[in-house]
């Protein structure tokens, strides 16, 4: 929390939040869903709840749950109510085609877009998301991250909203499944970017931009299983010159590329850092138009908008540089125990 406490001037106290793996051994086996129930009192977020309990009981196995831990409400603005369970898909009829993955996202979509005031924020395995409106100190204070929970990958985001309200389910990271992203920027496309993946079963609810980003990413990683290579080509793809001075082979593969996944490409000035099980990546616009910087310190792997929030936790750092724009920089983890 001292790292993006040190780049407190970049938000305005709108949103703030992490995402952490590795927190949940005991249930690793299970997807975590972390929920926010939201509405104008504490009955109507109770309602919801009640709501969005029948709908989960039909469709997953409870192995647990309980009210996510945190401190004094008065700290935090309108906090919703904050829930997780440990699920396990109960697929039934043509369900049992899906993999249990699929069949998760469906359910997701379902409840975010068909369960009043419930909303699903997290649902990989082993990992949790845990965001507020507030600096991302307060909200790291407020669920007392630093005190009840162990992680092996942490990624953290304070917003400063500039076209869409400041909410609870606004603040980053967005996640799906284990895939989160944190993003600093602004998508002019949003609107082509979520037509397209509106087409694969993906619904945007939370008004925000970044959420194109984590479903493209499930879209394009996990269900069709392209490289990040690949990936950040489509998301950042090279401007057509470059790609007509490029040999034969490279140029039909990126004209390929940019003809097939041309709703995908994402206009405008961003920053990502994409979150996975054993794995941080890190992506900018083609041109580098919102910064980044990526370092190294034995066997651990940093990114952030700014070194000196790197260089606070990790003063004598191995190796620093600035990823080339458009370029993906990955870090994967050979251990995870």
């Amino acid at each position: 929390m001292s790292a993006i406490a040190n780049m407190h001037v970049r938000g305005n106290g709108l949103g703030g939040g992490f995402a952490a793996y590795g927190i949940y051994p005991e249930y690793k086996d299970y997807y975590a869903f972390h929920l926010m129930f939201t509405g104008s009192n504490s009955d109507a977020k109770r309602s919801a709840k009640q709501d969005f309990d029948v709908f989960l009981c039909e469709n997953f196995d409870v192995v647990y749950d309980e009210e996510i831990p945190h401190g004094d409400e008065a700290t935090v603005s309108d906090p919703p109510l904050v829930w997780r369970y440990f699920v396990a898909p109960r697929k039934c009829g043509d369900e049992t085609n899906l993999s249990d993955d699929d069949y998760v996202v469906m359910k997701v979509m379902h409840i975010n877009t068909k369960i009043e005031n419930a909303y699903v924020f997290s649902s990989g395995k082993n990992m949790g998301c845990f965001k507020g409106v507030g600096y991302p100190e307060e909200i790291g204070e407020y669920f007392m991250l630093d005190r009840l929970y162990k992680a092996y990958t942490w990624t953290v985001h304070g917003r400063f909203p500039t076209n869409t309200q400041a909410w609870w389910g606004g603040a980053h990271p967005f996640s799906l499944l284990d895939t989160t992203v944190v993003h600093n920027g602004e998508i002019s496309s949003y609107g082509t970017n979520r037509w397209y993946l509106e087409m694969y079963g993906y619904a945007c609810t939370l008004q925000t931009d970044t959420e194109v980003i984590a479903y493209a990413a499930d879209l394009l990683m996990r269900r069709q299983k392209l490289p990040i290579e690949l990936v950040a080509k489509i998301l950042a793809p090279p401007i057509w010159n470059c790609i007509d001075r490029m040999n034969e082979r490279e140029r039909r593969l990126f004209t390929a590329l940019r003809m097939v996944y041309a709703p995908l490409l994402m206009n405008g000035p961003f920053s990502i850092i994409i979150g996975q099980t054993g794995k941080m990546i890190g992506l900018t616009d083609r041109i580098r138009l919102r910064p980044l910087t990526a370092a190294t310190r034995g066997s651990m792997f940093y990114l952030s908008s700014e070194e000196a929030s790197i260089r606070l936790i990790s003063p004598k750092l191995d190796s620093v540089w600035t990823p080339n724009g458009g370029e993906p920089v990955v870090g994967k983890l050979n251990n995870m125990t």
